[in-house]
């Protein structure tokens, strides 16, 4: 039996990993599950979702040239409608720079190349007179500076 991206087989976990687990499938063919293909929660120990003989529902998630087979556990669960739509990442609008959502026009436009061009020469400026000023006092000694 050929083994498509897609399908969904059976098989049995013959290894535990740190990084996954070892299913071997129909023929003696075996795949991996990778640790965040395990389950939909976070993941720290793959032996507290599994053990080894345990029969398990895989997904053919990707076949390499080199045979390596990469499985999933938690894309071979059926969810319900209302959950696939939940996980599913929520289109965002554009954000400041502490995160919040930033006010269509005004306020909260973004600065223009220009804007920031001169906002940053003006900082690099002061930042180089306050660097000069503190190496100048290093320097001298009691007087001031030396001709």
């Amino acid at each position: 039996m050929a083994i498509e991206v897609g399908t969904k087989l059976e098989g049995k976990v013959t290894g535990i990993t740190h990084f996954g687990a070892f299913v071997d499938l129909t023929g003696g063919v075996t795949g991996l599950v990778h640790i965040s293909e395990i389950a939909d929660s976070y993941v720290k120990d793959v032996h507290e979702h599994l053990k080894i003989n345990d029969m398990v529902t895989v997904k053919v998630i990707n076949v390499d040239k080199d045979g390596k087979i990469g499985l999933s556990i938690r894309q071979a669960v059926d969810k319900p409608p209302e959950q696939q739509q939940q996980q599913q990442p929520q289109q965002r609008g554009p954000r400041d720079r502490g995160g919040r959502p930033s006010k269509p026009g005004g306020f909260g436009r973004s600065p223009s190349f220009d804007d920031k061009l001169s906002r940053f020469l003006k900082d690099s400026e002061e930042r180089i007179s306050n660097l000069k000023k503190s190496t100048e006092s290093k320097r001298g000694g009691r007087g001031g500076r030396r001709s």
